[in-house]
């Protein structure tokens, strides 16, 4: 796996967890609104490598008047969201260092 690689596995989990902690934020937002069925995020891996994010409805019954939106269950899937970004950027700056000092190297 190329240093490249790296960096774009990490910026793909990154973007996949801002999606996530978007679609948690929203159901957040829409969770005394009557009917909202809560957003649910997919994830899948990519070919080349990296994971994509998809949120859609998540089809659970909705009590008339109110929505099915667990607050709980969306601030704790909003803290696994930053805590898997965090992780994500942790390897990105591995990555860029390692880069820098591939770029020193080749200067020398």
């Amino acid at each position: 796996m190329t240093l490249s690689a790296v960096l774009s596995i990490a910026t793909s989990g990154m973007q996949a967890q801002t999606i996530r902690l978007s679609a948690s934020a929203n159901n957040v937002a829409n969770a005394l609104t009557p009917g909202y069925d809560r957003a649910r995020t997919s994830f899948s891996s990519e070919p080349t490598g990296g994971v994509s994010a998809e949120v859609a409805p998540s089809g659970a019954e909705t009590l008339p008047g109110s929505s099915n939106v667990d607050l709980a269950d969306a601030l704790v899937d909003a803290m696994g969201a930053e805590l898997a970004f965090k992780a994500n950027a942790s390897v990105f700056e591995t990555g860029a260092d390692l880069w820098d000092v591939l770029i020193r190297m080749k200067r020398d």
